[in-house]
This record gives structure tokens, sequence and C-alpha cells, in this order.
């Protein structure tokens, strides 16, 4: 069986874990299997270039930034290669230039475009396990660009996709669950899921899945498995499979809890004017991500628009306001950066259920937790609340949906 499988960066953290893994590849090239592997940097590599690179500069270029990062990976793949050989199996390391990834030019957010998987198809043939970097890909000018935050994942399933296998995602986790469970430690494992659901989960801030990947496979009906390095399959993880392959789904599967959320607030907008239609542009001109999109009539019929964005982009806000004076000059703009919490209850099975927003707001009333800002999709409910107060939201809501 021809399989890709994928290593995060705790699972590679020491040069121990890669002798592990190594041995296990050997284990399961012997079995027969055809084995690509995608490998992200070890333990927290990324985090350290980066520090690096804010101690040469604070206006580091995005180009050289992403040549920086990607030594990560291109230093755990060879490594992973060698410990292979030294076991008698025969492998090789490639990075993403050697296998034909090209990607968009958008750099630590680049898009892949498509791969050539002739190199990788000859060195299976000759019996290699390919040994490939994950997070990067290779621009039409030919530099380096990084895939952002979780783009092993993406890296991994786009060449199952290509090769039409399974994917295995290792991680240090045994599967996903239905609440973190650092959060909320009676959180129950899912054995299954859907690709709406995980998408959706992982759209909401879940950490276990990039977004991205989740979305190619179910586009080419990737069959997925999460689990924990080195764990027998039968005993964890998780497969994500087509919806319609699993079971009645519960009414709400699971809690996506988002730390890294920022509400942004624009107030004074005439009613009469096309100031939102505006903004927007803006924010598509900035590449900003916004989420939780709200517009109302607020003072004298005023506009009041509300949205979040991540922490992270919270810098592209304050360029975005600053640049432009001349729209935002009559407006106010409010931001709030810190001391928020997004969860979003997401289920499959509200589609066809309702009273679902009456409980949750309920048990937040019961329990003394306000909410500010609220967003609804088919499958979906998201509320931010008082950072403070997650704790006792998220056990309450948990217990409410038997999760």
């Amino acid at each position: 069986m021809l399989v890709v499988e994928k290593y995060g960066g705790s699972s590679v953290a020491t040069i121990e874990k890669i002798k592990n893994i190594a041995a296990h590849l050997v284990e399961r090239k012997k079995q027969g299997d055809q084995i690509v592997v995608v490998a992200s940097a070890m333990g927290k590599t990324t985090n350290q270039l980066i520090e690096e690179s804010k101690q040469v500069s604070d206006k580091v270029h995005p180009r050289e930034l992403d040549a920086l990062l990607a030594l990560g990976e291109a230093k755990t793949v060879p490594l992973l290669a060698m410990a292979v050989q030294d076991l008698g199996e025969d492998a090789i390391s490639l990075t993403s230039t050697q296998i034909g990834l090209r990607a968009t030019s958008r750099h630590q957010r680049a898009q892949i475009k498509y791969i050539d998987a002739t190199r990788i198809k000859r060195h299976l043939a000759e019996g290699k396990i390919v040994i490939v970097a994950g997070f990067q890909g290779t621009n039409d000018e030919g530099d380096i660009v990084t895939l952002g935050r979780g783009g092993s994942d993406t890296s991994a399933v786009a060449l199952a996709a290509i090769l039409q296998c399974p994917c295995e995602i290792y991680t240090d986790v045994n599967g996903l669950y239905s609440v973190d469970p650092r959060k909320y430690p009676a959180a129950q494992k899912l054995d299954a899921a859907s690709y709406d659901l995980v998408m959706e989960m992982a759209n909401q801030g879940s950490k276990v899945m990039e977004p991205r990947s989740v979305e190619i496979a179910k586009k080419y009906n990737v069959h997925l498995y999460i689990g924990q390095s080195l764990q027998p399959k039968p005993k964890y993880g998780t497969i994500v499979m087509d919806n319609q392959l699993t079971l009645e789904e519960k009414l709400v599967s699971g809690i996506s809890i988002n730390e890294n959320v920022s509400m942004i607030t624009v107030r004074n907008i005439p009613s009469n004017s096309n100031i939102t239609c505006k903004i927007f542009n803006l924010i598509n001109k900035y590449e900003l991500n916004v989420d939780m999109i709200n517009q109302s009539i607020g003072i004298n019929n005023n506009l009041v628009l509300t949205f979040s964005c991540n922490k992270d982009d919270a810098h592209l806000v304050d360029k975005l306001v600053q640049e432009n004076s001349d729209i935002f000059q009559n407006l106010t703009v409010d931001k709030q950066y810190d001391n928020l919490v997004k969860l979003s209850l997401v289920g499959v099975g509200m589609a066809s259920h309702f009273g679902v927003a009456a409980r949750v707001f309920g048990i937040l009333d019961k329990i003394g937790v306000p909410f500010y800002h609220v967003t609804t999709s088919e499958i979906t409910i998201a509320v931010t609340i008082d950072a403070a107060k997650t704790g006792d939201a998220i056990p309450a809501l948990a217990s409410e949906f038997n999760l």
C-alpha cells in the first residue's frame, strides 16, 4: 500500500524521536508498504528562527524570512533519511524544489498551485522511502515561500491527493477530541468524523489540523487518519471521511477554542454612504483575514460594523487605519486585542435540529458568563466571552452537550 505519513514538530523534536520514527518506517517498508514522509521542523525550531530574525531587524523582508524558516524542515528531512539508511533501508530526502511543489508568491501564506510527482514516483519505484520537507514551496521566480502555520499538513494532504493514496497525520495527541483536553480533561476522543466537521473545527480555532489541508482532503476524497506518533492504529486515532460514510453525527460534536482573537468595531458610519464597501476593499487589499462580521444600526441611524481577526494580524488593522485616514477621519474605531476568547460549538447535526442556540445562551446565562459577539452558520454557533470566564464556560457547555 502507498501511504503519505506526516510528522509534526513535536514528533521529530529530538534525535532519539527521529531514530524511533526511522525504525517504524523501516518496519512498515518490510511489510510491503511504499512510504512518502512529510516532516516538519524539529520541535520549536520555527519559533526560534522567527525570534532570531527579530534580533537582527524589526523589519525583516518577507522573502528572506521564508528563506530562513524553510531551513527548519530542510534540517529534519536529511536527518531522518540518514537514520533510515543507518538501519539498512534505502531513503532519500527532498526539498519542495526537488519535488516540484510550485506555490503562489505570497510569503508566509503561500498556496500550493501544483506538484510534479514524477521524481517521487521514480524513487518509490526504486524501493526508496521518500522523505519530503513540509511547509515550503517554490514560486514562479524560483524563490522559497512558506505555506503558513500548519503548512506541513497541507503539503502532506496535497501529496496524498496527487499520489491518490491515504494520508496519516501524526502529532503529539492521539486523535481529535470534542474539546481541547488541556482545557477540558474529560473531553471525548472522536473515533471518526466527517470532513465538514473537522474543517469547521479547524477554521474556528482547533489546532490539530490546518483548515486548508482538510479542504484539500475533502475535495480530492483523501482518506485521513489523525493519531499519535508510534501508537497502534486500532486503539488510537481519528478517521476522517466523507459525510455519507459516517453514522449520524451528534447535535454538537465539539467546541473549538480560539484564544488568538481580536474584535474591531467601527462606529458612526453614515447609512447612506459606501464606506462599509470601502473598508472591505481595504481588508482585501491588506490581505486581512476576518470573521464574525456583523453590521447593525447605532445612534442617529449610523451603522456599526464589527468583525474579528487573529491577534497576529492586529498590526494590519493598525496599518490599514493609519494609512487610510481619509476614510476613517470621521469614524470611531475601537480595537479590543486582548482578553477575549471565541468559543465555537460545531456539529453537523445542527443542520437538521433547532433550539441549540437557546440552550447555549441559557447555559451561559445560568453560570453568569456574558457574551459579546455572536455568529452562526448551518453547523456552528460562535460567541466571544471574557478570557477569564473560559474555565466556567467550557465545562458547562461540554456537560450540556455530552462532549
